[in-house]
């Protein structure tokens, strides 16, 4: 007979000892729209400003961007952010097409 605490005893699609459950709360979600992101960096962070361009007949020179938003991450966080919009590409390049 297992004791409590081995994997014997565990359910089979329980996760992992150690791995944390995650719960989404979207009571409190904003949606915003960007076609702008700006990034910049220091050694402890990552700095990404979005906003919105309306200026669609202007000259490149007289052209004005709304910031929204900054979004402000460590390097750590900004890698994983990375590495999740690489997948995210690549799986919708191979639904839509390449991107150029």
């Amino acid at each position: 007979m297992a004791t409590k605490g081995t994997n014997e005893s565990r359910d089979p699609g329980a996760p992992e000892q150690g791995t944390a459950k995650v719960r989404f709360n979207s009571a409190n979600l904003k949606s915003s729209y960007a076609n702008f992101c700006n990034a910049t960096s220091t050694r402890e962070e990552v700095v990404l400003n979005f906003g919105v361009s309306n200026d669609w007949d202007r000259t490149p020179q007289d052209m004005e961007i709304e910031l929204s938003h900054r979004v402000v991450l460590s390097p750590f966080a900004a890698k994983r952010l990375n590495t999740l919009l690489q997948k995210l590409m690549g799986e919708y390049e191979a639904r839509y097409g390449e991107l150029k």
